[in-house]
């Protein structure tokens, strides 16, 4: 995946602006941080520790909590998906918990799981877990009778038939729901931890506004922004690698 050059240089520009204009004095603000500041403000919460310890608690719960979204989404879905049953029965409940905002549901795993890994590892799972889920049912419904029909002219067995048609065309679909899943596990994983867990990115950032710290909340913020980024391109490789032509759309420079 290509580099844009000109987008990085754009952005480049736009930091220099910044800092230009608040040193001359024409853009002044109390909370507002000067770019060297925060650049100064990273240099110092990674030579302290702070950042790397809660930059590693907030990527390890997002990681975790996006592949058990995936795994049960891919998992329901396929279930839904290929049994009319199933989704006759279930889906009125999954279109009514799916509707329910996610951030609402942070307090209540507070109350449920207290303040803990676990509790955030429920949110981010049951947040990320839908992207999936719905792409999944979609995916495996695209499967055609005129599929179905070449399948039972080959003799294949229910078996090969989800191996050989099912999944190759629901694929890219998952890949999506994946994809979405993966920014919404890094964003819940925040959330959680501004609202019941006493440590990682989400509660620095916290802690940093309420000690009136701009420079490091800012610090976090613009950390934090890079490992999304990190993240989505380093799925993006991961699926080129393993599934070459899966998300040939997603192919843009970044």
């Amino acid at each position: 995946m290509p580099f844009n050059v000109s987008g990085i240089l754009f952005l480049i520009a736009l930091l220099g602006v910044w800092q230009l204009a608040m040193s001359a004095g024409i853009f002044t603000s109390t909370f507002l941080p000067e770019p060297r500041e925060i650049g100064s403000s990273i240099v110092d919460l990674t030579e302290s520790g702070e950042m790397t310890s809660n930059l590693w608690h907030t990527v390890y719960v997002t990681l975790i909590g996006w592949a058990l979204a995936g795994l049960i989404g891919l998992a329901i879905g396929l279930l839904v998906g290929l049994s009319l049953e199933a989704w006759r029965y279930s889906m009125a409940s999954l279109e009514f918990f799916r509707a329910l905002p996610g951030i609402a549901f942070v307090p209540v795993a507070v109350l449920l799981f207290g303040f803990s890994v676990k509790m955030e590892l429920i949110v981010v799972t049951y947040v990320s877990v839908w992207p999936v889920l719905v792409n999944a049912v979609h995916g495996v419904r695209q499967v055609t009778p005129l599929h179905n029909d070449v399948a039972r002219m080959m003799g294949m067995g229910r078996l090969a038939r989800i191996r050989r048609f099912v999944i190759p065309t629901m694929a890219p679909f998952v890949a999506v729901g994946l994809q979405i899943s993966l920014a919404l596990s890094l964003a819940l994983a925040l959330v959680a931890e501004m609202v019941g867990n006493p440590t990682g990115v989400g509660q620095a950032l916290i802690v940093a506004q309420n000690t009136l710290h701009p420079e490091e909340m800012f610090a976090y913020v613009v950390v934090i922004g890079l490992v999304g980024v990190l993240l989505n391109w380093g799925f993006l490789k991961l699926l080129d690698h393993g599934f070459p032509g899966t998300m040939a759309s997603e192919r843009q420079p970044l």
